[in-house]
């Protein structure tokens, strides 16, 4: 009876490292995203009409 050498295990990928840091400390994604209602155009004529459009019924 002759029996075939088993094959070697896979290698494993490393587990990810644990990281103790303090998350305070670091910049989250809020912090660096824009935020809504923000435009890149800075044309004020066009903030003016914006605004005049959403303006709420109490403030005429």
């Amino acid at each position: 009876m002759s029996t075939a050498p088993e094959p070697a295990p896979e290698p494993r990928a490393p587990k990810p490292a644990l990281v103790f840091d303090d998350p305070l400390d670091q910049q989250s994604s809020d912090d660096t995203d824009r935020g809504w209602g923000e435009r890149s155009d800075g044309d004020s004529a066009a903030d003016l009409r914006r605004f005049l459009d959403e303006k709420p019924p109490h403030h005429l």
